[in-house]
């Protein structure tokens, strides 16, 4: 298979929003992981500062990234990884899309998130206990479209609380970065 750029999600505004979380979260010996890195930027930014590694279902995404110097793995969110992570970061797909608007391309990995825009968010939010830390951080964007609080009310189910880290307002549609921890119990 030969590399399109085309097939990745290069960086927009969300991108750069989830990056300035992530610098200011961050800590020296941190171990992160981040989801579904598109291009790799931001793991790219981040590799001085800690170990980090990453992933992504996409093979142009894989290749993209791996050129920027990301160590990733090509895999289904989480699944195949061992070992735990202080720090998950990820820009999920979150756009509601009815079926109807698919454009059947490794680049929708990137951006259908479903009917709701939250499928993806919700397979993660059942499986990230599995590689989150007991004291671990899920550093989370997501968009108003998709519904901030049936998005915090589905980690809400799994015993995770949200905190609003970071919003911006870009072209009319809202983004948020939540910081996901687990709720002390």
């Amino acid at each position: 298979m030969s590399y399109d750029p085309a097939q990745v999600y290069q960086p927009e505004a969300d991108t750069l929003l989830l990056l300035r979380a992530a610098q200011a979260e961050v800590r020296s010996g941190d171990r992160v992981l981040e989801i579904g890195t598109g291009s790799g930027r931001i793991a790219a930014a981040l590799v001085q500062d800690c170990d980090i590694v990453a992933t992504d279902i996409n093979p142009h995404a894989v290749f993209c990234a791996r050129e920027q110097g990301v160590d990733v793995i090509r895999c289904d969110l989480f699944s195949g990884l061992r070992g735990s992570f202080d720090l998950i970061l990820f820009n999920p797909p979150y756009l509601p899309t009815q079926p109807e608007e698919r454009i059947d391309d490794w680049l929708e990995y990137a951006l259908d998130g479903g009917a709701t825009g939250r499928d993806v968010i919700e397979r993660f939010a059942d499986g990230v206990g599995g590689v989150l830390t007991p004291e671990g951080r899920i550093l989370l964007l997501v968009s108003a479209l998709t519904g901030i609080a049936e998005v915090c009310g589905q980690f809400d189910r799994y015993g995770y609380s949200c905190k609003e880290v970071v919003q911006e307002t870009v072209e009319g549609e809202v983004l948020v970065v939540f910081r996901v921890t687990r709720v002390p119990g």
